[in-house]
């Protein structure tokens, strides 16, 4: 049998990564020297690295290991699944039991009348159908001028080029000929950033209104979508005022154009409820799904499409598919996952034990001299950093300079903490227990009294001019 296993010194591994592993989001030259951190296994909220040091997983991967690591069910599962039926595809007239009992259960546990599952291997891929969906939807319903899907500056909606598109982040769209046309960007509810005088009511009407603007500027009879994340994940835990998504909702209503939540980050308990939609109370036409499906152990994404939708797709062949759409050993280690969620309840322990504490911490971190906002939803929260609490200000530095230093110094205390520009963040495992948010915490104090010594000492607490 051939076996994987840290078998080699830690300068080798990294040697070889650079040598051959080309890394995502990455200068993969700069990554090469410095080396990259090889983690070798996981167990509950904590990795091990190949240097036998144990760091606590704040954003649980990416966003997605909802109930932890090192859950024998899921390989038991996926290793049964294996044996009995390793691949099939369900393109030519042809299913099969993982991806029916999949699509079932995801339907009953979405709100609403989102009951219709198109399977991705991924978010980006579920955004990507999206684009097909809506725009397929709209043609079949003899308007295929309505085609045009307003989106939000930095949100984050994949890194393929149609879901990249769909993003909102500036960095992405500097490479690679990114958005593709009939894309529309729209400002992000970022009070803390953006809000300058106004309070953060009127700010969240007023981005809120800016999606009705768009509307009419572009034409009614065009705009076919708007895509959004209940809350902005790796744009950096954005938080929308109350106002905000109310006001969406009836906007979207009024133009009669399909509302599409991106839930790749808030879905499966992140939030506290199912599903990111039913917290910030929006009714969607079609989610978007992924990370939290299967706790990141298999790779699987969809779109979960309202009754209407799916009816009018329905009328005609949809030219669309992935050759691991519904993967069987995916969609079987995605159904255990769910059980474990749901028979554990571990949904109701992030709404009734986890979050409320979490938020009673983290709220407190606004009392540090580096923190300006402290926002969290669930088990997702950001914090600002600011030289200038008072007046809100940037700092002189090049933007991400201090969340860089911040990040630096939370990985040395062996905390996974990310940073997005001058704001750090995290998304943690939804089964973490109040020992161990106390025990992060020590970490992120730590790390942030670190990171303000050092910030002073390189002369960089500066309010930009």
């Amino acid at each position: 049998m051939s076996t994987i296993t840290n078998h080699m010194p830690t300068a080798e591994l990294q040697a070889l990564d650079a040598a051959h592993h080309m890394h995502p989001f990455s200068a993969n030259g700069s990554l090469g020297e410095e080396g990259a951190r090889v983690i070798t296994r996981a167990n509950g909220v904590y990795l091990t690295d190949s240097e036998g040091e144990e760091i606590l997983d704040a954003m649980a991967g990416l966003w997605c290991v909802n109930i932890g690591y090192g859950r024998d069910e899921l390989a038991e599962v996926a290793a049964r699944q294996m044996r009995e039926l390793p691949y099939y595809n369900t393109f030519f007239k042809t299913t099969h039991v993982p991806a029916i009992a999949l699509a079932a259960k995801i339907a009953e546990l979405a709100p609403g009348d989102l009951n219709h599952v198109f399977f991705a291997a991924g978010g980006s891929e579920a955004n990507d159908t999206n684009i097909r969906l809506v725009r397929t939807y709209w043609a079949e319903k003899g308007q295929p001028d309505k085609n045009i899907i307003i989106s939000r500056k930095n949100a984050y909606h994949g890194s393929s080029v149609g879901s990249a598109s769909l993003g909102g982040m500036a960095g992405m769209h500097a490479q690679g000929g990114i958005p593709i046309p009939n894309i529309h960007h729209i400002n992000q509810p970022n009070w803390w950033a953006e809000g300058g005088d106004t309070s953060p009511e009127e700010f969240g009407l007023a981005r809120a209104r800016e999606l009705e603007e768009a509307i009419l500027e572009l034409g009614e009879d065009r705009v076919a979508a708007f895509i959004a994340e209940p809350v902005q994940g790796a744009g950096g835990v954005i938080v929308a005022p109350d106002t905000y998504w109310p006001e969406i909702q009836r906007i979207c209503d009024k133009y009669d154009i399909l509302l599409i939540a991106d839930e790749v980050i808030c879905g499966f308990g992140r939030t506290g409820n199912w599903f990111g939609s039913e917290t910030v109370g929006i009714k969607p036409h079609i989610m978007t799904i992924a990370k939290g499906l299967s706790s990141g152990y298999a790779p699987i994404g969809g779109s979960i499409v309202c009754d209407e939708v799916a009816e009018v797709i329905g009328g005609t062949e949809f030219n669309h598919g992935y050759t691991y759409s519904g993967h069987p050993v995916a969609a079987a280690v995605a159904l255990e996952n769910l059980r474990i969620l749901e028979e554990e309840k571990i949904v109701e322990h992030v709404r009734d034990v986890a979050a409320p504490y979490l938020k009673e911490k983290w709220e407190a971190l606004v009392d540090h001299p580096l923190v300006g906002e402290a926002k969290i939803v669930g088990m997702m929260a950001s914090v600002a950093l600011t030289p200038d609490k008072a007046s809100r200000a940037k700092f002189a530095s090049e933007p991400g300079t201090i969340g860089y230093i911040c990040r630096d110094r939370c990985f040395a205390n062996n905390l996974i903490m990310r940073h997005v520009g001058d704001r750090m963040i995290i998304s943690p495992p939804l089964i973490l227990t109040p020992a161990e948010i106390d025990e992060m915490f020590v970490r992120i104090h730590k790390s942030l009294d670190e990171a303000h010594a050092e910030i002073i000492e390189r002369g960089l607490m500066k309010s930009a001019s």
